[in-house]
C-alpha cells in the first residue's frame, strides 16, 4: 500500500458539508426576492452601459476616438517598446513567483512548527509582511536602505518586496491548504508506520499543494498586478513602459487602455486556468 494514496474512512463528505453550511448561512430567495435580484441585475447592467456610453460620447466629443491616435500602436517600433515591458512584467513575476511561493511554504510549516519560538517567529514575520502595503516596502528598498549604505539593483528593488508580501500571503494558503487535508489521512499514514515528518512530506503536502493549486494562480495574478509598481523604481515593465509612450505619443487615453487590455488580457487567462483546475479538481473529488 502505497503512502501517498494512503485513506481513511471519512467522517462527512465535503459536498454534504459545504451542502449543509450553506443552507445554514443562506436562505434560498422566493419569489419576490427572486425577482427583486433581477431587477437589480438589469438596473445595474443598464446603469453600467449608461456609463460606458457616456464615457465612449465624451472621448468622441474630444476627439479621443480618432483612428489616427489609435492606429499608431500598431507600428511594429510602438509594439516592440510595449512588447519589452511586457517581457519586463512577466520576469519580475517569474522570478517572484519561484522564490515566494516556495517562501511562503516553508513560512507555513514553521508556523505550524512545534518549536514554540519558531512559530512565533513566523507568525510575527507573516503577519507584519501580510499587514504593510507592498509600496512602503518598495519605498523601503528605493529610499531608506540606501541611506544606510545598502543598495540593489532596480530589479530587486521591485521583486524583493514582492517576494516578502507574496511569501507572507501564500503562507496562509498553504496553512489553509494543509488544515484542509482530511485528519483520516493522517491517521492513515500513522497506521502504516510512517512519522510525523514522512507523513507530511508523502502524504500531506501532496494533497495540500493539489487543493491550494487554484488559489496559487491567483496569487501569481495579484503578482502580476503589483509588478506595476515597477514604475515607481524606474523598471522598464508594463506600466512604465506606458509612462513612457505616454510622453514620446501624448496620448495618455489611448496608452493606458492598450496597457489595460494587456494586463485584463493575460488576467483573465491566468484567472480562466485557475477556474478550470478548481472546476477538475471537484470533478475528481465528487467521482472519488
Amino acid at each position: 500500500m502505497s503512502a501517498a494514496t494512503a485513506k481513511a474512512p471519512s467522517r462527512a463528505t465535503p459536498r454534504a458539508t459545504s451542502r449543509g453550511a450553506t443552507q445554514v448561512l443562506f436562505d434560498a430567495p422566493g419569489p419576490k426576492g427572486r425577482r427583486r435580484i433581477l431587477l437589480q441585475s438589469v438596473l445595474s447592467a443598464v446603469a453600467i452601459l449608461g456609463v460606458l456610453a457616456a464615457g465612449l460620447w465624451t472621448f468622441a466629443e474630444n476627439g479621443e476616438l480618432d483612428p489616427d491616435k489609435w492606429v499608431v500602436y500598431l507600428r511594429a517600433d510602438y509594439l516592440a517598446f510595449l512588447g519589452h515591458g511586457l517581457l519586463g512584467t512577466l520576469k519580475v513575476t517569474a522570478v517572484a513567483a519561484v522564490v515566494a511561493f516556495p517562501a511562503g511554504l516553508l513560512l507555513a510549516l514553521a508556523r505550524m512548527s512545534r518549536l514554540s519560538a519558531l512559530s512565533r517567529a513566523s507568525t510575527v514575520w507573516i503577519e507584519f509582511f501580510r499587514g504593510i502595503p507592498m509600496l512602503l516596502v518598495v519605498y523601503a528598498f528605493l529610499l531608506a536602505l540606501p541611506a544606510y549604505g545598502v543598495t540593489f539593483p532596480r530589479f530587486w528593488m521591485l521583486v524583493i518586496p514582492m517576494i516578502l508580501v507574496s511569501a507572507a500571503s501564500t503562507a496562509e494558503v498553504f496553512r489553509a491548504g494543509i488544515k484542509a487535508v482530511d485528519v483520516g489521512q493522517h491517521e492513515a499514514a500513522a497506521a502504516i508506520g510512517l512519522g510525523r515528518r514522512h507523513a507530511l512530506v508523502h502524504v500531506i503536502l501532496p494533497q495540500a499543494v493539489r487543493l491550494v493549486l487554484p488559489s496559487l494562480i491567483l496569487a501569481l495574478v495579484t503578482l502580476l498586478k503589483d509588478s506595476t509598481l515597477g514604475y515607481v523604481v524606474s523598471y522598464n515593465e508594463l506600466q512604465f513602459q506606458g509612462k513612457t509612450m505616454v510622453s514620446i505619443t501624448r496620448y495618455l487615453v489611448q496608452t493606458y487602455l492598450v496597457v489595460s487590455l494587456i494586463y485584463i488580457v493575460i488576467n483573465f487567462l491566468l484567472t480562466r486556468v485557475a477556474l478550470a483546475l478548481d472546476a477538475r479538481m471537484k470533478a475528481r473529488a465528487s467521482a472519488g
